[in-house]
């Protein structure tokens, strides 16, 4: 007993010293020391909660309101919880399965007529001895896998709130411009009737009539078309919330205006971005439980051992059962070696290397993709902010152009081909303007979004833009 005892121990031992397939190396990407379109400006602090710097209610609330109860977290909280569980799974491997069986036979001879009973109590116990590391790497696959799934939900949330607040930044734009299509319809209503005055006077022809009306048409088609986007807008906000149609609404159904896009920015170097985005993070855990998994296929090819007991008591009566003479005991060791599999094993094996190889690629593309995504709404603020201060000085312009031909055209010094035009110009570039002003909101929440969005970020001393510039 004390040899077996001795030779389980060494087992154990050695089990805990062997784990054949790769060892992961994290992946050390080649990163630029600063960003290609870096901007000026700085911002101090954690991205966490970045829309509050909307310092709009309404958004915060959405927000918020959509973290709680969307239907795309509660799929990845799941996920989560399933990965967990399999974790669970792998890790029960390490440890012996124990059974309890308890029985009692009744048996009777048909020459004789003798009926005869027996009683059985047993406890089983079987244990596969990890001496390989298959065990292990399978954990290790599993932990990975979870700790991925841990991110996953965390950049689930990342591009919640980011479509969230542009789906509502979206919303008020639309209704902006709505707005300006209905105030710009009053203003052509009152053009038309000016003109029927005069043509009414013998002052204009009836070309300008013709002219005003078909102005004043072509304005009020635009108008169906926005209040059909600010119809979508709702719609995709009670989606992403989870919330009925009827209580998006009744929060931001009633026009207001786009919010003050903040003009700081928390802009980290690129290895702090890295680090920052949940997706980056949920990809090089990926591609470590695959590289787990190699060890797991490798496992296969060495012998496995197992050992199995058994303890219990016997007896022809429940009166004897207790009895030491009932009690029998049982040690089995097992070895298993494969021999011939016409390369079965050798296949999954490779099978796991192009897996691993195919998680390898992905991370990369995961890391080329995040380095783009920052430049790319670097790029989309810097040029919506020039585009809307070219856009600011226009309307202005626009403004008293209109103004002045509206005056003129009373007065008949001008023909109404000019205050059409004037007041074409006026919409369209006060139009123009809304949606620049959209769009440079829209490409701030890119911009935090592609920083990794504040949501399970590792502790980073400052976010200044400032040291980003070249």
């Amino acid at each position: 007993m004390r040899n077996k005892l001795l030779s389980a121990s060494l087992l154990v031992l050695l089990s805990a010293c062997i784990s054949v397939g790769p060892d992961y190396r994290k992946p050390a990407p080649v990163l630029p020391s600063q960003w290609y379109a870096a901007q000026s400006g700085s911002a101090r602090g954690s991205l966490a909660g970045w829309w509050q710097l909307f310092d709009d209610p309404a958004l915060t609330h959405l927000i918020d309101l959509a973290l709680a109860s969307s239907p795309d977290l509660r799929t990845a909280q799941a996920k989560l919880r399933e990965a967990r569980a399999r974790t669970g799974v792998a890790e029960s491997a390490r440890y012996p399965a124990v059974t309890n069986s308890i029985s009692a036979k009744r048996s009777e001879s048909a020459d004789k007529g003798v009926a005869t009973d027996s009683y059985s109590i047993g406890f089983d116990a079987s244990w596969e001895v990890d001496i390989f590391g298959g065990t292990r790497r399978s954990v290790e696959a599993a932990q990975a896998t979870q700790e991925a799934a841990a991110e996953s939900l965390l950049d689930a949330q990342v591009t919640l709130a980011a479509e969230v607040a542009r789906t509502y930044l979206d919303l008020r734009t639309q209704q902006t411009r709505l707005q300006i299509a209905r105030d710009n319809l009053l203003s052509q209503a009152d053009t038309t009737q000016l003109t029927r005055w005069r043509a009414q006077a013998g002052l204009v022809t009836e070309l300008d009539v013709a002219q005003a009306s078909s102005t004043l048409e072509q304005s009020r088609a635009r108008i169906p078309t926005l209040e059909s986007a600010v119809e979508v807008d709702i719609n995709k906000l009670a989606v992403l919330a989870g919330l009925p149609r009827s209580e998006v609404e009744a929060r931001v159904g009633v026009a207001a205006r786009l919010p003050i896009t903040p003009t700081e920015l928390g802009v980290t170097i690129p290895a702090d971005t890295l680090r920052q985005r949940p997706d980056v993070r949920a990809a090089e855990r990926r591609l470590a439980a695959q590289t787990a998994s190699i060890g797991v296929a490798t496992a296969a090819q060495y012998p496995s051992f197992k050992l199995s007991g058994n303890v219990g008591l016997a007896a022809l009566s429940t009166d004897l059962l207790l009895r030491p003479e009932a009690a029998s005991s049982s040690l089995l060791a097992g070895l298993t070696t494969p021999i011939f599999d016409a390369g079965r094993i050798r296949q999954n094996i490779a099978i796991q290397n192009a897996l691993q190889e195919q998680s390898l690629i992905a991370y990369e593309k995961t890391v080329a993709q995040a380095l783009a995504d920052v430049e790319n709404a670097l790029v989309a603020l810097a040029k919506s902010r020039e585009r809307l201060q070219s856009l600011v000085i226009a309307t202005d312009s626009a403004r008293l152009a209109a103004q002045i031909a509206q005056q003129r055209y009373a007065a008949g010094l001008i023909d109404y081909g000019v205050l059409q035009d004037t007041q074409r110009s006026l919409l369209s570039v006060e139009d123009s303007r809304a949606s620049a002003e959209g769009e440079q909101a829209a490409a701030l929440v890119q911009l935090y979004k592609s920083l990794g969005g504040g949501f399970g970020e590792p502790a980073i001393s400052s976010l200044n833009s400032g040291a980003d510039k070249p």
